[in-house]
């Protein structure tokens, strides 16, 4: 599995904010993009998932052989908003999300272990809209667990939740990636992995004419 990004160029209305971006990433790799507020971070990522049209440049998921996966039914993208229902109970949520995302190949946990994978046993049976901000989160994060997916695209995935949940969230990235899969993560926030690389995009970035990242380690 590979995913791989070649001279990307992103716009917003008329402003360009970043452009001549390029990464590859094998299985079991992760890539943190930071930088500022209006640096692109979030129109990457949709980018990436295919939810926004690049202003030029291509990003493709492979199987690694070199045939091409359609990332569509291949990642899980997690955004701002959690996408649950807050009147729909937490089962149904994950429910539905476990039947739109299957296939054949499905070997994702229940719905009652994924609960228990965020650390919520019990909660199944409630609106979601009870939940604390920080245990939406975590719902949401369990929804990429009900149906596996090589490629996750997590933008600000730890938004709202404490320090004990950033150690659960980091948990559940390096068993995805112990698992063969690839994360990509837009943050403003230390997120605990050891050894991803990092992607910083500036509001200068349209400006210049390749961006490339290094491998440094714990990102802080």
């Amino acid at each position: 599995m590979q995913a791989i990004a070649t001279n990307l160029t992103g716009r917003r209305g008329d402003s360009v904010l970043f452009s001549g971006i390029g990464f590859s990433l094998a299985a079991g790799e992760a890539l943190v993009i930071t930088g500022p507020n209006g640096a692109g971070k979030s129109t990457l990522l949709r980018v990436l998932a295919g939810l926004l049209r690049a202003e030029s440049g291509q990003f493709v998921l492979t199987d690694g052989q070199g045939a091409e996966l359609p990332v569509f039914d291949h990642a899980h993208y997690l955004g701002h908003r959690n996408a649950m229902k807050r009147e729909l109970r937490v089962s149904e949520n994950l429910s539905f999300w476990k039947r739109l995302q299957a296939s054949e190949s499905d070997g994702g946990l229940d719905i009652d272990a994924a609960i228990d994978a965020v650390g919520l046993t019990g909660v199944a049976h409630l609106p979601f809209g009870y939940l604390s901000a920080g245990q939406q989160r975590r719902i949401a994060l369990a929804r990429l667990l009900v149906t596996p997916r090589p490629l996750w695209l997590l933008d600000e995935p730890t938004a709202a939740l404490d320090r004990r949940s950033d150690e659960l969230f980091a948990d559940l990235v390096r068993g995805h990636l112990a698992d063969g899969g690839i994360a990509i993560a837009a943050t403003h926030q230390p997120l605990g992995l050891e050894g991803v690389s990092t992607l910083e995009l500036s509001r200068a970035t349209a400006s210049l004419p390749d961006l490339s990242f290094q491998d440094d380690g714990v990102w802080a």
